[in-house]
């Protein structure tokens, strides 16, 4: 496969009552060839709990997952190592998240440290919105250097009953990490201390009960796009990243408006040149196309493209922007789309990844 891609998934092989059933096997690893669109695995282990969401070095050789496993107090991150040669995944050390239902994680830029995001529920323990964590030599993770709590109520009393840290993304140039707590419908903005300490920096409200969820950063910096779960909207802002500080600038519904009540959005996608923007909706079960205006930030619709399955919890872009997967979480399958970089358009190729229970997709060169 002269241009093959490396695809990294999770998927749910422990059961949750907020889950569909758990039919998935844990880590695997496949190729993608974006011209002959052949996908084959590479490996998989099931020694992971419930990888919900994954991080990949830029290289493909290390693996970050969280392990989101219902009534633990607190979840784990589990580090892998991958070796491209043999296709061997390899475990490497596994740490506490600090905090319940773990639920997202990033490697920040300079590649020192790892982010993790805790969703929480209930109360006890030492539920921290976030925790960060080192990299031994070999990858694995140290113990936690510090974690952060957030405090408070949105307007959904099912959902908003408490801070739910749903997010952790780093800012384009770096050193500034946003949390996305869809329980306050705050964004919430840190200084990456050298040392791992969270130095707070800014709060940025969104609309009572929009449930923020996933952010998507433009290429120049300037711009944020953040997918709300529980209103079905996105928003554009825009980043003041010497305060932290986050203005809206535009937002839009996800998914017509007689499908708002019944759809939760989950995850956001930015094309490479920045001009599209990716998300996936649960209910209405499609991928909504927005276009930027690279001046402005606002957005507009292009159109909502079917999933290709049912409850798409995850989106990833191919390296080059070509290609769309979709993991399409009811329906057991990683559904491939293949993207106009004029238009914005997806098509379904028919091609998939066979897979129970898909939650993380995650593709590199």
């Amino acid at each position: 496969m002269r241009n093959a891609s490396l695809v990294f998934v999770g998927s749910l092989n422990r059961e949750a009552p907020y889950f569909q059933g758990a039919r998935g096997v844990g880590l695997g690893v496949y190729s993608f060839d974006e011209e002959t669109l052949e996908t084959r695995k590479l490996a998989e282990t099931n020694d992971v709990d419930n990888p919900t969401f994954l991080s990949v070095t830029p290289d493909g050789s290390r693996i970050y997952a969280n392990s989101e496993v219902f009534a633990w107090r607190e979840g784990t991150v589990s580090a892998y190592s991958f070796d491209r040669r043999s296709g061997r995944l390899a475990y490497l050390n596994k740490q506490p998240s600090l905090g319940s239902i773990t639920a997202h994680n990033t490697i920040t830029r300079d590649g020192t440290k790892l982010l993790v995001a805790n969703y929480g529920m209930g109360e006890g323990g030492p539920d921290r919105a976030v925790a960060v964590y080192g990299f031994d030599g070999d990858g694995a993770l140290s113990a936690p250097l510090a974690g952060v709590s957030h405090k408070g109520t949105g307007p959904n009393a099912a959902r908003q009953e408490r801070s739910h840290a749903h997010s952790v993304t780093e800012t384009i140039a770096g050193g500034v990490a946003i949390v996305a707590d869809l329980g306050i419908d705050r964004l919430v903005s840190y200084r990456i201390e050298q040392d791992g300490n969270l130095t707070r920096l800014a709060e940025s409200a969104l609309p009572p009960g929009a449930g923020p969820r996933h952010l998507a950063l433009h290429p120049n910096g300037r711009f944020v796009f953040v997918m709300n779960e529980l209103d079905s909207t996105i928003i554009s802002m825009t980043l003041d990243e010497t305060i932290g500080k986050l203005s809206i600038l535009d937002a839009k519904p996800a998914v017509p408006a007689e499908a708002r009540n019944d759809n939760h959005c989950a995850d956001i996608q930015i094309s490479p040149d920045g001009r599209f923007v990716y998300g996936s909706n649960r209910g209405h079960d499609s991928v909504v196309i927005m276009a930027v205006d690279q001046e402005t930030g606002g957005l507009s619709l292009v159109d909502y493209v079917p999933c290709g399955g049912a409850t798409p919890r995850n989106l990833a872009l191919t390296p080059s922007g070509g290609h769309l997967f979709s993991a399409n979480q009811n329906a057991d399958r990683i559904s491939i789309f293949a993207r106009d970089p004029g238009s914005g358009m997806l098509t379904d190729t028919g091609r998939v990844i066979e897979i129970g229970t898909p939650m993380c997709v995650r593709i590199v060169a």
